[in-house]
């Protein structure tokens, strides 16, 4: 992750101060998957992230000139990308009902391979429950659990407290954990439990003292 968050730095630099076309093409291959997982939280499908997403790299190289004061350029992005997607949302007039597919990140590090079936059925059953989150709850939960980025980078995303996003992640893993805990008979459950209280534990010691 932090090798990655130097790139995407570097790349930024090379964009910001050379006008340089490959960097930015680097900086959309290193960023698109998970941007465009971000926009669909907001009710784009698919393709219509996809275009979302692309639209708001051609702006930023477009408008690349002033950069120079963007030294945040993945919450910058981010920020974008929200916008135009409830932009988006409002002149369709239309929510859709998305289910999180292709869920990457530390929650996935709580499963055993040897138990591949019931792996898979418990990650669908997380899942489900993930999604049944509100809405900024979720997207607060993702942005800092499993995108990785700091409470005050998805305060600035989410145009919410530092202390607001520390709430809806403590909200969003307690819930989880009850919400889980009607699956205890499967073997996976034990450590599915474990992982969720220590993550909430560990949240709170850092982030509320």
């Amino acid at each position: 992750m932090a090798e990655k968050q130097e790139n995407i730095l570097a790349c930024w630099d090379e964009i910001r101060y050379r006008n340089d076309a490959k960097a930015f093409e680097r900086l959309f291959h290193l960023t698109q998957r998970r941007f465009i997982r971000f926009c669909t939280q907001y009710g784009a499908s698919r393709e219509e992230a996809e275009e979302i997403v692309s639209d708001v790299f051609v702006q930023c190289w477009i408008n690349r000139a002033a950069l120079n004061h963007i030294n945040k350029p993945e919450v910058y992005l981010l920020t974008l990308i929200k916008n135009k997607a409830i932009n988006h949302w409002k002149k369709s007039a239309q929510m859709r009902v998305v289910n999180i597919d292709d869920v990457e990140g530390e929650l996935s590090c709580i499963y055993r391979p040897d138990l591949d079936l019931e792996k898979k059925e418990l990650r669908m059953k997380l899942d489900v429950a993930i999604d049944g989150l509100p809405l900024q709850t979720k997207l607060a939960f993702k942005l800092v659990k499993e995108e990785g980025l700091k409470s005050a980078e998805v305060a600035e995303i989410l145009n919410i407290s530092v202390r607001t996003v520390h709430t809806h992640v403590y909200n969003a893993m307690n819930r989880l954990c009850k919400e889980m805990h009607q699956y205890r008979k499967v073997s996976n459950f034990q450590e599915l439990i474990i992982n969720l209280a220590s993550a909430t534990i560990l949240f709170i010691e850092f982030n509320f003292r």
